[in-house]
């Protein structure tokens, strides 16, 4: 089972989310963030699921229509570690981070 493992600059991508959810007077925003984290734990026994993006990285879709958002990771399957690099909405444009 691989080990998840975030990057620092994945916080400052939760908070930006939870800001644009609770601007937007999203009634669920902490439960949204939280089931977004729990997602992130299939990596553990699947850290080949997401589709790959380039230069070793991959990304996982999770959720969908106005609730998707997209984590950027890399699996270092000598270490058998998964490190989440960045976590975006499906509407944002880019990441923010690496």
């Amino acid at each position: 089972m691989a080990r998840v493992e975030f990057a620092d600059s994945v916080a400052g991508d939760f908070e930006r989310i939870l800001d644009f959810l609770l601007k937007n007077n999203v009634a669920d925003a902490a439960t949204q963030i939280d089931q977004l984290i729990d997602a992130l734990s299939v990596l553990e026994h699947s850290p080949h699921i997401g589709r790959p993006v380039g230069r070793n990285l991959r990304e996982l879709v999770i959720g969908k229509r106005a609730r998707a958002y997209m984590a950027l990771y890399r699996y270092v399957a000598p270490a058998d570690v998964v490190l989440v690099l960045a976590v975006r909405s499906q509407r944002e444009a880019g990441y923010s981070g690496p």
